[in-house]
């Protein structure tokens, strides 16, 4: 999607994301499970005036891009874990 909205003529705005809502703690949570660790969340206030819901529109990259994603979180993960595997 970044890709692809570099290349294009595109200059307002666009949503690359996935539609399905998670929390940062749900995503956390999901990573300790999937490598294992145990290491515990740090929690901190959050700034003022952040979102408190992260669903990204997409609607335009579909529609202006023809993108849209392809990859499940839970795969890309282990993908970009797999990846990273190599440098340590």
């Amino acid at each position: 999607g970044l890709i692809r909205l570099m290349e294009s003529d595109v200059i307002d705005p666009v949503n690359i994301g996935n539609q399905r809502e998670m929390t940062i703690l749900e995503i956390g949570n999901m990573i300790n499970d999937m490598t294992g660790n145990k290491t515990e969340h740090k929690f901190f206030e959050l700034p003022e005036n952040d979102p408190k819901i992260r669903q990204p529109d997409t609607t335009r990259a579909k529609e202006l891009l023809d993108w849209e994603p392809q990859v499940l979180l839970e795969d890309g993960l282990k993908e970009t874990m797999e990846y990273f595997k190599q440098f340590v």
